[in-house]
């Protein structure tokens, strides 16, 4: 009922930036919660920034002070500015966003199939 367009992935330099971004699109009568996940190679699946439909963010200790995560609510987007970008930041980068659907209205937690991140040094 609820799909996930993520792009803005890409191959950079360490010490550049990329922004990601993530339109939710389908039966959606709101949208709570919305944020980042990476998995770089051989690690596990892990939260790089959250944010509420407060607007509340929440972000990994290793990307603090360097990443942003922000939301479009008319466009059901979120968006993450990735700044100083380092190799160790390399992973593929899922959005996952916690909606409400129209018909019937019920929670559903959505995934993005990923974009992949390649920081070189």
């Amino acid at each position: 009922q609820v799909q996930l367009a993520e792009s803005g992935g890409g191959l950079v330099q360490a010490g550049g930036s990329l922004r990601l971004s993530c339109a939710a699109s389908g039966s959606i009568f709101s949208i709570n919660t919305m944020g980042w996940y990476r998995q770089g190679p051989g690690k596990q699946r892990e939260l790089v920034a959250g944010i509420t439909s407060g607007g509340s963010t929440n972000y990994a200790d290793s990307v603090k002070g360097r990443f942003s995560i922000s939301r479009d609510n008319a466009k059901n987007t979120v968006y993450l500015q990735m700044n100083s970008l380092k190799p160790e930041d390399t992973a593929v980068y899922f959005c996952s966003v916690l909606v409400f659907t129209t018909t019937p209205l019920r929670p559903l937690e959505v995934w993005g199939q990923g974009t992949l991140v390649t920081v070189s040094s």
